[in-house]
């Protein structure tokens, strides 16, 4: 009788394939990742599976998020616009940070977790999950309104892995 596959099997083989998929991004552009290389990674269908833009606009983003793939109409297909919060336009070299975190939900859809972001984007980088998660949070916290929310008790900064 065959093994029947349960939901978290297919959370696991996700795991396993972003990982391997960011390893495998980190041998064909790495291993600096930089404004140039993000570049050529979106308007690669082997790295992004749909059409994908960026764009410097916080407009549909969040209080305190970094970074959105803005699908651009009912299907994957016809693409995305990965709004990114224009503080970060003036150091491009960080933007694949936050722009790595968002192709997972690009290629794998609401499927993907928190932590498979932040698995495929260690994995391109070169570095340790926990270390760009933080850089993450770090990133999120120089964005941050929190402090002008104090009193309201509601808390800003990073929402990394926040499900």
């Amino acid at each position: 009788m065959p093994h029947k596959l349960t939901l978290e099997d297919g959370r696991q083989s996700l795991a396993a394939h972003v990982a391997a998929k960011g390893a495998e991004i980190r041998a064909k552009y790495g291993p600096a990742i930089g404004w140039a290389q993000l570049t050529r990674m979106l308007a690669d269908r082997e790295c992004v599976r749909y059409p994908c833009e960026l764009a410097f606009d916080a407009a549909p983003l969040q209080p305190d998020e970094c970074a959105y793939p803005e699908p651009k109409g009912e299907r994957p297909e016809d693409g995305f616009r990965l709004c990114v919060h224009p503080y970060f336009s003036v150091d491009p070299d960080r933007v694949p940070l936050l722009a790595l975190y968002q192709i997972v939900s690009i290629n794998y859809g609401a499927f993907a977790s928190p932590n498979d972001a932040e698995a495929f984007g260690a994995a391109v980088l070169g570095i340790p999950k926990e270390e760009y998660y933080q850089a993450l949070c770090a990133m999120a916290d120089e964005i941050s309104t929190g402090h002008l929310e104090a009193d309201s008790g509601e808390a800003g900064g990073c929402h990394c892995g926040d499900a």
